[in-house]
């Protein structure tokens, strides 16, 4: 009985505290309703007494705006990632500075000063273009690409510089870099591009490697295609001339031959190929 008792007081009692807990969150949500209510009125009676200067300020603001936007001319940047392909062979054979990123690097920074320097007269002769739409380029400037942990992804680029050359974990990637152009109007983007691929290309050195380049690898892949369609025949003839001299010695003796691997052939054929052509 007294047990029963006990059972039927606990539940009262919990009834109870959560009875006063709602009646609690009640009083709070009330209190937060008349703080909210009392500072939109105090609110609305400080803009219908200070109506003229906030007036004013608000229409100032607005005239502002309106006369920055009419007066102020429009600023684009866009970004372009250019490849090296002479990267490859800088690694394999190091020759000169000539088209290597950093050499590009600081031929495009050039450019950088002449807008610095608002020197439209050799902007215009470096990149071929007219007055016209040297007059809106704001800024063209270049900067590294930064490898981080060496696994040959790009993951960001250096736009403050702040990156150090003796980092030998997070690398500055020598197979590409970014041009940044800063420009007003977007309409003359694809006459700056032009213009700064030929700045670049105008450098005889750079033309040179790159002949150079290109005539290597149409040679390596004509010595690739040649060796695809001879090393199947080749293998063919060796295979039935050892063969066909192989007789058993005794009657009934059975002779195993080996087939040569063609890969193994052809690995060595262009390890040759390799140490007989400079830069491959």
């Amino acid at each position: 009985m007294s047990e029963n008792a006990s059972n039927n007081k606990n539940v009262r009692n919990d009834e109870i505290d959560l009875m006063d807990l709602f009646r609690r969150m009640g009083r709070t949500l009330i209190r937060w309703g008349h703080a909210l209510g009392r500072a939109l009125l105090i609110s609305l009676v400080f803009m219908v007494k200070r109506w003229l200067p906030l007036g004013l300020s608000i229409a100032l603001g607005i005239g502002v705006s309106y006369l920055l936007k009419n007066t102020s001319a429009s600023s684009y940047t866009s970004d372009m990632v250019l490849r090296n392909n002479l990267a490859l062979m800088d690694k394999l054979k190091p020759k000169d500075n000539s088209g290597t990123t950093s050499e590009i690097i600081s031929k495009i920074n050039k450019l950088h000063t002449f807008c610095l320097e608002n020197n439209a007269l050799a902007l215009s002769e470096a990149l071929s273009l007219k007055p016209e739409s040297i007059k809106n380029i704001s800024d063209i400037s270049a900067y590294w690409v930064i490898d981080l942990s060496k696994d040959g992804i790009p993951d960001f680029v250096d736009y403050k510089g702040s990156h150090s050359a003796a980092d030998t974990t997070n690398i500055r990637m020598q197979d590409r870099l970014d041009i940044q152009v800063k420009i007003n109007s977007p309409q003359d983007l694809n006459l700056v591009r032009n213009g700064i691929l030929k700045f670049i290309e105008n450098d005889s050195l750079y033309q040179q490697r790159n002949q150079v380049r290109l005539r290597q690898n149409r040679d390596l892949l004509a010595r690739y295609n040649y060796d695809i369609l001879q090393l199947d025949s080749l293998q063919k003839v060796k295979y039935f001339e050892e063969t066909r001299n192989i007789k058993p010695n005794n009657g009934g003796q059975m002779v195993f031959c080996r087939t040569e691997n063609p890969v193994s052939l052809w690995r060595y054929i262009f390890s040759v190929y390799q140490k007989t052509t400079p830069g491959i």
